[in-house]
């Protein structure tokens, strides 16, 4: 019986990772396709991260970042590392008691400087500052300041990427609260005992 039950939530498990990846490569199609200077690509990630834990977090950004690599958008590839902090960091906000309403700014800086962090080293190590998102339109204005191009890279990503993860932690925190309860319980359900989630 214990069997069973451990296959079945696996099954929940992967369809919602699966959902995740689509989640995100629908959204970075979006902001590619509008320029926008947001990314929309972590929405199905924080999904994970908050129903699932740190470790099933990380899973959408490092698959989807593989799928668009290879079809679409090549530097979504190099910022797969940049996703997963974002996964990761989302698995530890909801266990903290961040991912509600009135704490979604703490939650949405707590998820945003790792990632920031590691997207800002790879864009400018890798590429120089440029990138397909719309906010490297900024940089580029930015870097002909006495700042120069890594400060304006970090200044940039900081403020896009913390309006983009708080976006996205709204989305979820939205989405979480009009699911029905068994929906949620069956995702959830997967979790080990001794993990410490505090309900939303």
């Amino acid at each position: 019986m214990n069997e069973r039950k451990k296959q079945k939530v696996s099954v929940y498990r992967l369809c919602l990772v699966a959902m995740a990846i689509v989640m995100n490569v629908a959204g970075a199609q979006l902001a590619l396709a509008l320029r926008l200077p947001i990314y929309l690509d972590s929405i199905g990630t924080i999904l994970a991260g908050v129903l699932l834990g740190p470790v099933y977090g990380m899973l959408p950004p490092l698959l989807s970042g593989i799928f668009l690599g290879m079809t679409i958008d090549i530097y979504s590839l190099y910022f797969a590392p940049a996703g997963m902090a974002v996964g990761l960091m989302s698995g530890l906000a909801r266990q903290l008691g961040l991912v509600q309403k009135r704490r979604l700014w703490a939650a949405a800086a707590m998820v945003t400087v790792p990632g920031t962090l590691a997207s800002s080293l790879i864009c400018s190590v890798l590429f120089g500052g440029v990138t397909s998102s719309g906010s490297m339109v900024l940089v580029q204005l930015l870097a002909r300041t006495p700042l120069g191009m890594t400060a304006s890279i970090f200044v940039v990503q900081i403020v896009t990427d913390y309006l983009d993860r708080f976006i996205s932690l709204f989305f979820v925190a939205v989405l979480l609260k009009t699911l029905p309860y068994d929906v949620k319980s069956r995702w959830e359900g997967g979790m080990r005992h001794g993990d410490s989630t505090k309900p939303l």
